[in-house]
């Protein structure tokens, strides 16, 4: 089950990876606590708890078919985040 161990930690890297970018970003314009940046910072954490959530999730017809979903949705929602932490820039 090393693909699952993988793919939570894919999960963990990705979008602790889109969190400190955006401090990264209040930290250079001097923006600290805005509130673009931590609504970013919800969306990333209500998606971590998400994914989370479905990869731990036994009851599906096909694990395979279901973690390969659940790894397509992770890039997706993090191509969006990304998108909206370039726009804060």
């Amino acid at each position: 089950m090393a693909s699952i161990r993988d793919l939570k930690k894919d999960i963990n890297f990705v979008l602790g990876d889109i969190i400190e970018a955006v401090y990264f970003w209040e930290a250079t314009s001097n923006s600290k606590d805005s509130k673009e940046g931590s609504k970013i910072i919800d969306s990333a954490i209500a998606t971590f708890d998400e994914l989370i959530a479905k990869v731990n999730n036994k009851d599906v017809d096909n694990r395979s078919k279901h973690l390969t979903a659940v790894r397509t949705e992770l890039e997706t929602k993090a191509t969006e985040l990304v998108a909206e932490i370039n726009k804060l820039g």
